[in-house]
C-alpha cells in the first residue's frame, strides 16, 4: 500500500506540472517574478573555436537560480524546495540545474512546479551547479571557485558540474556520441576566458545531435485512419524572432497513443526536435519531443 500511494502521488505530481505547463500560468499564483538575469547559450556549430574551452554535459531538468536566499526559475518564478534541500546554502549567487537523471525531464519539472514539496520527490533531485554568476572572474577562474563552493556546502545533492578541456571536433563529437548514448541530452562547451554575461553569447554554447525548439499549440487537428478518434496533429506558432514574424506550421508526428488521446491543451507549449528550416522559416521534419515549460520556466 505503501508504494501504490507513492506512485499515485507521482502520478499527481506528474499532472499537476503539466496542468501548469499547459495553463501558461506561473508556479505560484502570488509570484512577481521578475527573471534573474542569467547567461543563456548559442548553438554549438563547426565554425567556433575549441581552443581555450571546456565541455560538460547538458542536464536536461530545470534552471535553478539560486540568489543567495531562495531558489528561482528562469523566469523568476520562486521554487518551493524543502527546507532541508537549501540549508547552509551561501549567500553568493549559484547557477545550476535541478536534475532528477537522464531522461527523466518530466519528473523533475513536476517536482520544481509542486508548491507543497513533496520530500520523497526531492531526495531523488540534484542541484547540478555550473557557474558562480556573481564571482567576476573569468570561467577558468570561476571553475575552481565553484568546486570549492559546493564541497563547503558538503551536500550529496549539490555537486559540480564536471568540465573537461575542450580538445578538437573529433574528439567532442565522440564524447557527443557517448553522452547520448547513455541517454544524456548533449553537450554544454563554455569558453574559459569568458566573464558571466547575464545574456545570451557565444561564450557558452550547447551541442545537441538535433535541433529543438519550442512552440505554442493553436489548436488540435483531429486524426484520421488508425487516429480517428484522437488528434491527429497539432497547429503550433513560433514566436516572432528577430524582427520576422510569427510562423505557424502543423506538427502530426512523434506523438505516442496516450498523447494523442490526451493532446497538448490550446495555449500550451511544446518542444519539437527538427532538421533545418525551410526558405519561410518553418522547420523540416518536425516531430514532437514533449510539453515544455514555455518561454522563462
Amino acid at each position: 500500500m505503501p508504494h501504490q500511494n507513492t506512485m499515485a502521488r507521482r502520478a499527481l505530481l506528474q499532472a499537476s506540472a503539466l496542468y501548469w505547463i499547459g495553463s501558461g500560468l506561473p508556479a505560484r499564483a502570488a509570484d512577481t517574478a521578475q527573471a534573474p538575469a542569467l547567461m543563456l547559450a548559442q548553438v554549438h556549430t563547426s565554425r567556433h573555436p575549441l581552443a581555450g574551452h571546456w565541455v560538460s554535459e547538458k542536464y536536461d531538468g530545470v534552471r535553478g537560480y539560486w540568489d543567495g536566499q531562495q531558489l528561482r526559475t528562469r523566469g523568476g518564478h520562486t521554487i518551493a524546495a524543502p527546507a532541508w534541500f537549501t540549508a547552509g546554502w551561501p549567500t553568493q549567487p549559484l547557477d545550476g540545474e535541478l536534475w532528477v537523471g537522464r531522461g527523466q525531464f518530466a519528473q523533475a519539472a513536476a517536482t520544481v512546479r509542486d508548491q507543497r514539496p513533496y520530500e520523497a520527490a526531492w531526495r531523488a533531485v540534484r542541484y547540478m551547479v555550473f557557474d558562480l554568476p556573481g564571482h567576476g572572474g573569468r570561467f577558468d577562474e570561476r571553475i575552481p571557485a565553484l568546486q570549492a563552493v559546493v564541497q563547503q556546502i558538503g551536500q550529496p545533492w549539490v555537486q559540480a558540474v564536471v568540465q573537461t578541456p575542450a580538445t578538437d571536433a573529433v574528439a567532442l563529437q565522440s564524447q557527443l556520441a557517448r553522452t547520448v548514448r547513455a541517454g544524456g541530452e548533449g553537450l554544454m562547451v563554455h569558453q574559459g576566458s569568458a566573464f558571466y554575461t547575464p545574456q545570451r553569447t557565444d561564450a557558452l554554447r550547447k551541442l545537441k545531435p538535433y535541433a529543438d525548439a519550442e512552440g505554442r499549440v493553436l489548436a488540435q487537428v483531429p486524426g484520421q485512419g488508425k487516429h480517428a478518434g484522437r488528434m491527429g496533429a497539432l497547429w503550433l506558432e513560433l514566436p516572432a524572432l528577430n524582427g520576422q514574424p510569427a510562423q505557424r506550421f502543423k506538427l502530426g508526428t512523434g506523438f505516442s497513443d496516450a498523447e494523442r488521446a490526451a493532446p497538448p491543451p490550446v495555449g500550451s507549449w511544446v518542444t519539437y526536435r527538427y532538421r533545418g528550416l525551410t526558405d519561410k522559416g518553418v522547420p523540416r521534419f518536425a516531430s514532437f519531443l514533449r510539453v515544455a515549460p514555455g518561454p522563462g520556466f
